[in-house]
């Protein structure tokens, strides 16, 4: 793949993951709105890696260690920092049975919307920059 195939490649799976993250929060199942909002997160940053790095995204979930490798931690806002910092858990924690009930009890509707709302400017952001 070439550099703007790479770029099309993760936009296009964050959205389709953006669409997931949608439809578990109308089901209820806001352990994975949380988790699928993370995806979209990481995607985009992957997104934009591959369009301003030579080198290929990295399989991480690290979603701070993607903004500083691809030179977007230094543009985001306070807000967008506090997002990342609130998201990069999810990865992890909506995996493994001894953090989802703890989780899950954490995430609320209105939590849900919110994280899903954030995902939505996030996601918007990176395209305008690319």
């Amino acid at each position: 793949m070439n550099k703007e195939e790479r770029v099309k490649y993760w936009i296009d799976i964050a959205e389709y993951d953006f669409d997931t993250a949608k439809v578990m929060l109308k089901g209820g199942r806001r352990l994975y709105v949380a988790f699928m909002c993370h995806q979209v997160v990481e995607k985009m940053l992957k997104a934009y890696w591959c369009a301003t790095q030579e080198k290929e995204a990295p399989y991480i979930h690290n979603l701070n260690r993607l903004a500083e490798g691809s030179g977007l931690m230094v543009e985001l806002s306070e807000e967008q920092c506090d997002f990342i910092e609130t998201l990069t858990p999810m990865n992890i924690q909506a995996r493994y049975p001894e953090y989802k009930d703890q989780l899950s009890r954490t995430l609320t509707p209105k939590m849900c919307r919110e994280i899903i709302n954030n995902t939505k400017n996030f996601m918007l952001w990176i395209k305008n920059k690319l």
